[in-house]
């Protein structure tokens, strides 16, 4: 560790009681991007945050909420770092499954516990508050950092490619940076590469234009809910291999520095059945499971509606019915094509499925995967980076699950993306009683200073 970083690090821990301070003040604050509450109001305390450390903040607009940006430009020829985050959260329901009042943070066994917590205000206030603790210190930044704090991440970022082709100019970096999401499940600290993206639909089916009698009409009109089930079976089979013609076709298997990063990842299966109440995993059985959440698309039916479901027994045969689904997408496959395979096999079955049934396709939205290569240049001084904060070397995670706009910065920008998670496995993200543990987040300041460090050389 150089001596300039073990200052910011005495820094940090003469600080960590007002960083905590600090943070609770920062997610008392609600900031919900679905019912626009406290965006704008937060928006500004950041930007007001940024000036006051020195990091040239503003907000700029957008059709929806504003983008939050802040810059600083020390080091002439040394890597621009662009940090990512987002100042929106989840809405906070249900309320009464939380233990004390989301917007008020409490501090329970060593945990802080509000809506925001760790996805992903305790995050990014990291981040800053590792720049502000080198400023302080030093009175520069060892290497040149853009901040970018979205409003709009937990509606699926629907503005974020839009704001990054408009102004390469303002975002021009050698790589980004996210804390977000959670460490891995067996709390190992991580560096994530990649990403999967998402498409989600609707498909609609309409029989007759109103309810009808099960035994008067069952077995001549159709069934509508039946059509949905039939089209779904055409789906995906019982080996869990989807069967939309040509969604394989860009899937990429693993190369080898993938499968030696996801040989080293701790598997504790057999945890994982138990604490979910489940007996086995879901097929294909043979295929390990970190190609499948790494390197597979999923097709995931998220619910479906019609007819009665109420208590006891209402003999009716339904006018509609609905299936809301997803499809997860992985490195090479695309929103646009996985959308028109989709749409195509729906087409091409729903006469058949449907029995008389009209049927409809609706798109309705998605994000881009993103991967970048473990043999990044930038990989070694991440890794020094966090290992000197963290204690030990983090493990190599090639893609999370998950979905973020990383492809903005990986396919727009053309720079490699990382994810550097500060939160708790079991933070409960969008759940009730989310929370962050102090030490991670203490952490998390160290590993963001100490990131700065390493790429600063």
């Amino acid at each position: 560790m150089n001596a300039k970083l073990a200052k910011v690090f005495e820094h940090i821990a003469v600080n960590e009681q007002t960083f905590i301070d600090r943070l609770m003040a920062y997610v008392r604050h609600p900031s919900i991007s679905a019912h626009n509450i406290g965006i704008r109001e937060v928006g500004n305390m950041l930007v007001a945050m940024l000036n006051d450390m020195g990091m040239n903040g503003r907000a700029i607009e957008t059709a929806g909420h504003p983008m939050i940006l802040g810059c600083r430009n020390d080091v002439l020829g040394k890597p621009t770092v662009l940090l990512y985050g987002h100042y929106d959260v989840q809405p906070p329901d249900p309320l009464d499954q939380w233990h004390s009042p989301p917007f008020e943070p409490t501090i329970r066994n060593g945990r802080i516990y509000a809506r925001g917590i760790g996805d992903n205000k305790g995050q990014h206030f990291a981040q800053l508050m590792a720049l502000e603790s080198w400023l302080k210190v030093h009175g520069s930044l060892p290497c040149n950092v853009i901040v970018l704090l979205e409003g709009e991440e937990e509606i699926g970022s629907p503005r974020i490619a839009e704001f990054v082709r408009q102004h390469p100019d303002l975002l021009k970096c050698d790589l980004s940076i996210t804390a977000d999401g959670p460490v891995h499940e067996s709390g190992r600290w991580s560096l994530e590469f990649g990403v999967r993206g998402i498409v989600s639909f609707e498909i609609k089916a309409k029989g007759a234009d109103h309810d009808l009698h099960s035994g008067n009409f069952g077995g001549v009109v159709p069934n509508p809910i039946w059509a949905l089930v039939h089209l779904l079976s055409t789906m995906k089979d019982q080996n869990g291999r989807i069967t939309i013609d040509g969604i394989y076709d860009d899937v990429l298997p693993p190369g080898a520095p993938e499968q030696a990063a996801m040989a080293n990842l701790p598997q504790d299966h057999h945890h994982l059945l138990k604490e979910l109440k489940i007996s086995q995993l879901d097929a294909p059985l043979e295929r390990p499971f970190y190609e499948r959440t790494m390197f597979y698309p999923t097709l995931t039916i998220n619910g479906i509606t019609g007819g009665y479901t109420g208590p006891g027994s209402k003999t009716v045969l339904p006018s509609t019915a609905s299936v809301k689904c997803d499809m997860r997408l992985v490195k090479n496959m695309s929103i646009d094509d996985a959308f028109a395979k989709i749409e195509a096999h729906v087409k091409k079955h729903a006469s058949l499925a449907a029995c008389g049934c009209e049927v409809q396709f609706i798109r309705q939205g998605g994000m881009e995967p993103s991967r970048t290569s473990i043999d990044s240049p930038f990989t070694a001084p991440l890794v020094q980076a966090m290992t000197l904060a963290q204690g030990e070397a983090p493990l190599l995670v090639p893609s999370v699950g998950g979905s973020l706009p990383d492809y903005v910065f990986t396919k727009i920008l053309g720079v490699p993306a990382f994810v550097t998670p500060y939160a708790n496995a079991d933070e409960a993200n969008h759940a009730p009683n989310e929370n962050m543990e102090i030490w991670r987040f203490i952490t998390g300041i160290k590993t963001g200073a100490a990131v700065l460090a390493t790429l600063g050389g």
